[in-house]
């Protein structure tokens, strides 16, 4: 009856799990405990007896059974499957339900189908052969099948079988146990007496099965009406993963790299992918007024949860196989496309890919903490869906009520609420408001990505620098600039929305056929802001002005001068008679021959230039060593010291401004100090990616350095942005920062010993 009962438990299983593979370690976790629960009653072991009975028995067969991968030839257990069993049982639960089902494709996190039975299975087995009640057994079951629905998916497996071998054959098991327990305490030692006995105890049984299966089967044919619509509750819906996406760089900061630096250079190579697909790199819905990053476990935001071979989705439409190489392109975002189900890493790295593998299902955002880098392959399985068209979206409707993270309103800038109100006039329909928005930064935009034959363009997206696109005359940017601007507009609009970067091919462009293998390169990146619509999910919309916008010139006169009309040439007068005795002055002929006396203005250039010099010197000596300091922090020493150089700017550059830095404080602290004084520039975040970089265990890559000093840049900007010009002239002369003791060598004076007055 027991082994009937936990199989019925761990039915439950299946939906988390995905396959029929979790039946061995289950099944010999309860083989397993119920052997030892015998034993231990047969033997009559004490408590600490059967408890290192236990622990042995787990110790020793838990690995074959659970981890077959860490012993020898499968069967023999090592040092690696003692220290698996030891810290699975502490950390495995954890992985179990922040891993992404099925789970199928994680062989080790069979160790916890194993615990469960094992676990029930020692203490049903104790009190079923050990209690004086051994109906007591059945709460152990009924807390193994709690323990499995809390560690499984909100999908059923099989309730209906799992209710009534548990409710009836458990019930009608812990009453006959009754029965006999109350039969042998009132022993009738005649024959009749005993066969009267027998024809009772079944009489009871056969009448408690007949009540017992029809209550079954109304609460079958009940439980729909009944039962709440929502799923259930399980751990895996509440249990926030140890995954912290802020520790990684937004993607965002490197567009203008892929733009320019790598215009030319392959990415990487996807196979299979249709034409006017995009692929995704990252999906970004958090701003913090210097970047926009990724975000996990926000109000409108998924969890990053482990992913591997087989990711469930309620959604049955069928999937893509894209086979994807890494060429040029590093970094942990992983490049995707639709809404994937499955990652399967093909490479030298697969196994160490895989360990580090998420993806959040509502971003529809992979990663891999171990991150890509040249050579490394996978195959993604992706449910592909076209783009709507323009209007299909006129006709459709904006879901406003989606949730998304939280954006301070001192984020957006002024010039944001103005450009908006501007752009959409009178319209109130959300959906005509967007697209309003949308052409009118098409429209007033001149696209710029710096290059030679550009407009000057800034990089970054901070508040700062989409304030200046937004208020300039001739908004001048790239998908970067524009992309952040036409989000904060709409959300500012009460419209929902997220930026995405990515890569894809001007449609006009791409002559690829649907499936021709597609080589990715730096220039084919692109930013779009997303927007949920009814019926379709999350759709992409561009706010890419045409590139052939250029910076109007500034209009000329049409009216064509007339040619002038020459004039005859005036005789020569003729000269003056010399007056006798007048000696003439050549140098002063030539003096007035030329008009200019170059020793009067030499006299005039040392009088006002030489105090000018003296005047200037100090302040060019000033600004000469902070550039140089600044360039020594960015470019010199190791790269963590290069980010630590980076903070160091910040806090200089606040010193200069005013704020008193109190010493000895840690970056966080000089933060915090620096909010209060300053206002919110991104200090904080600065502060926490410097101690991550400088106290992690891996140091930073060039890319991950410069991305920094970018920030780094922004937030000098929008502090000096945040003060007078005379403040900001004030902070470009102050000496405040400067560290003279590091700035001037040491002085070093000759020891004197002191005179003393020899004793007598």
């Amino acid at each position: 009856m027991l082994a009937v009962l936990l199989a019925a438990v761990a039915v439950g299983f299946g939906p988390v799990w995905g396959s029929a593979g979790f039946w061995l370690p289950a099944a010999g976790g309860a083989v397993l405990g119920l052997l030892v629960s015998w034993l231990a009653a047969a033997r009559r072991w004490s408590v600490l007896t059967t408890a290192v009975a236990v622990v042995v028995a787990y110790l020793a067969v838990g690995g074959p059974l659970a981890l077959p991968s860490t012993t020898r030839s499968g069967v023999v257990p090592t040092l690696g499957t003692v220290r698996g069993l030891a810290l699975g049982a502490v950390h495995g639960w954890k992985e179990f339900v922040t891993t992404v089902p099925p789970l199928h494709s994680f062989p080790d996190l069979a160790l916890v189908p194993f615990l469960v039975l094992y676990a029930v299975a020692v203490a049903a087995g104790t009190v079923a052969w050990r209690a004086r009640l051994a109906a007591w057994a059945l709460v152990p079951v009924g807390a193994g099948l709690v323990a499995v629905i809390l560690l499984g998916t909100v999908d059923v497996a099989r309730p209906v079988p799992q209710g009534l071998v548990v409710g009836v054959v458990g019930l009608l098991w812990g009453a006959l146990r009754v029965v006999e327990n109350r039969v042998g305490q009132h022993t009738v030692t005649t024959e009749a007496s005993a066969a009267a006995s027998r024809r009772l105890r079944w009489y009871r049984f056969r009448t408690g099965a007949t009540i017992l299966g029809l209550g079954a089967v109304a609460a079958a044919f009940a439980a729909p009406a009944v039962l709440p619509e929502q799923p259930r509750t399980v751990l895996r819906e509440v249990v926030v993963p140890p995954l912290d996406v802020h520790d990684f760089v937004s993607p965002l900061t490197a567009f203008r790299r892929y733009a320019n630096d790598d215009r030319e250079t392959e990415l990487l190579r996807i196979d299979g992918l249709p034409a006017g697909q995009r692929v995704r790199l990252a999906t970004l819905d958090t701003y913090d007024g210097v970047v926009f990053d990724a975000s996990s476990d926000q109000p409108g935001s998924g969890t990053y949860t482990r992913a591997g071979d087989e990711i469930a989705t309620p959604d049955r439409s069928p999937s893509t196989p894209l086979d994807v190489q890494i060429l040029g392109y590093s970094g942990p975002w992983v490049p995707a496309a639709g809404a994937l189900t499955g990652i399967t890493w093909t490479g030298a790295r697969a196994g160490e890919l895989l360990d580090g593998t998420y993806y959040d299902a509502v971003t529809r955002t992979a990663l891999t903490t171990s991150g890509l880098r040249e050579g490394d392959t996978y195959r993604l399985r992706a449910q592909l869906v076209p783009q709507p068209a323009e209007a299909d979206l006129l006709a459709g409707r904006i879901l406003t009520d989606t949730p998304e993270p939280p954006l301070d309103d001192q984020l957006v800038p002024a010039s944001a609420r103005s450009k908006a109100a501007q752009f959409m006039g009178e319209e109130t329909d959300p959906v005509k408001r967007l697209f309003a928005l949308r052409d009118g930064l098409v429209a007033s935009g001149i696209y710029s990505s710096g290059l030679e034959n550009q407009a000057p363009s800034r990089p970054g997206h901070s508040v700062e620098r989409i304030d200046t696109l937004l208020e300039g005359d001739e908004m001048v940017g790239d998908d970067e600039q524009f992309a952040v601007a036409l989000v904060l507009m709409a959300r500012e609009a009460g419209i929902p929305a997220r930026v995405t970067m990515g890569f894809y091919v001007d449609p006009e462009k791409d002559q690829r056929t649907d499936g021709e293998p597609w080589t990715v390169v730096g220039g084919d990146v692109h930013a779009w802001a997303e927007v949920p619509f009814e019926g379709y999910g999350w759709v992409p919309i561009d706010a890419v002005p045409d590139q052939d916008n250029k910076i109007k010139p500034e209009p000329k006169s049409e009216k064509v001068p007339k040619p002038p009309v020459l004039q005859d040439p005036q005789p020569p007068e003729e000269p003056a008679d010399d007056v006798p005795g007048d000696v003439k002055d050549d140098d002063g002929q030539d003096q007035d021959a030329q008009g200019f006396d170059w020793r009067l203005a030499g006299l005039i250039a040392v009088s006002v230039g030489v105090p000018l010099v003296v005047v200037a010197a100090p302040v060019v000596a000033v600004l000469a060593y902070k550039s140089r300091r600044r360039t020594r922090r960015r470019t010199t020493g190791p790269y963590a010291d290069r980010v630590s150089g980076g903070w160091r700017e910040v806090v200089d550059r606040a010193t200069d401004l005013g704020t008193a830095v109190p010493a000895g404080s840690t970056r966080r602290e000089t933060a915090g100090t620096l909010v209060d004084a300053l206002g919110d520039h991104g200090h904080v975040a600065l502060a926490h990616r410097a101690d991550a970089t400088v106290f992690g265990g891996v140091d930073p890559t060039p890319e991950q350095v410069e991305a920094y000093w970018q920030d780094v840049d922004a937030v000098v900007g929008s502090m000096a942005g945040s003060v007078t010009r005379r403040a900001r002239l004030r902070a470009a002369l102050s000496l405040r920062s400067v560290r003279w003791g590091r700035a001037l060598p040491a002085l070093r004076l000759p020891q004197v010993t002191p005179w003393r007055r020899k004793s007598r």
